[in-house]
């Protein structure tokens, strides 16, 4: 069973333009993983708002925060293995 607190704020937050990657710690059978989730920013008059559709011109952003993600994740989880082995 997978657990993440719903409460708890992602370990990281990365950006490209418009473009956001939230990075979660996720827990599984004893072992600690992370994953990411993507969201497009706009503002409205009542604030900032946040969609998980993206345009045309969000997608060369989208592009290089993906590439971005996967580095930090592959950090991230090889951190936890390291200090798992320890």
């Amino acid at each position: 069973m997978t657990t993440s607190s719903n409460n708890a704020p992602p370990v990281d937050e990365l950006r490209v333009g418009t473009c956001r990657a939230a990075i979660w710690r996720n827990e599984a059978d004893g072992n600690t993983f992370h994953t990411a989730t993507f969201s497009r920013l706009y503002k409205t008059e009542d604030g900032w708002r946040s969609r998980s559709s993206f345009g045309i011109n969000d997608l060369p952003h989208l592009a290089l925060l993906a590439q971005d993600t996967h580095r930090a994740l592959a950090e991230l989880n090889a951190a936890t293995d390291s200090s798992a082995d320890e």
